[in-house]
């Protein structure tokens, strides 16, 4: 039955990449935005316990509790991402999918047809194809900002209805790189 499944989201995702000129029809890209917003709002109107957890540098972690109403400003990150969905992005991203069997994971991968323009370097959305009729897993975000002799990239992971984490890298000329890492939990709470 297993390997039935694993065909069956092969031939989902290899036959759209079949296309030839005269087929010529672009398909839309996974609403990532959307997601996001329903487990904020999902956090937004039940009391579950949320903790904020900062570490500089990978040396010492501390841990917060977080009050509900603060939560969506951490989250704001998240929510400010480009919405790739819209039409004036298709043009800008190329769009991979891609079965792995030792992950168990549907991957669909977002990457700029020109990184040096974007901010947004990837979008990867993990989806697991034997669990609730699909369901997304996670959400990867990577970001890169440059500015002047710095740089800053952003690695970004939102855990669907569980966590998520924001991990910023500053790059400066002449200067260590230094990284700071913002994880927030809620809804299971109890394993941390």
């Amino acid at each position: 039955m297993k390997k039935n499944i694993f065909f069956y989201f092969a031939i989902l995702i290899i036959y759209p990449s079949c296309n030839t000129k005269s087929h010529e029809k672009q398909e839309d890209f996974f609403p990532v935005l959307p997601f996001i917003q329903n487990d904020v709002a999902d956090v937004d109107t039940n009391l579950y316990p949320i903790i904020k957890i900062i570490s500089k540098d990978s040396l010492n972690a501390d841990t917060f509790f977080v009050k509900r109403e603060e939560f969506r400003e951490l989250a704001k990150e998240f929510l400010e991402i480009p919405d790739l969905t819209l039409k004036k992005y298709k043009k800008l991203f190329l769009e991979t999918k891609f079965l792995d069997q030792s992950l168990n994971r549907v991957i669909i991968t977002y990457r700029p047809k020109y990184p040096e323009k974007e901010e947004i370097q990837r979008q990867e959305i993990l989806i697991d194809p034997d669990y609730e009729a699909n369901k997304v897993k996670s959400l990867i975000i990577d970001k890169t900002i440059v500015s002047g002799d710095s740089s800053i990239q952003k690695r970004m992971l939102w855990q669907i209805g569980k966590s998520f984490q924001i991990t910023t890298i500053i790059q400066k000329s002449n200067d260590e790189e230094r990284s700071n890492t913002i994880k927030v939990v809620w809804n299971e709470i109890q394993k941390y």
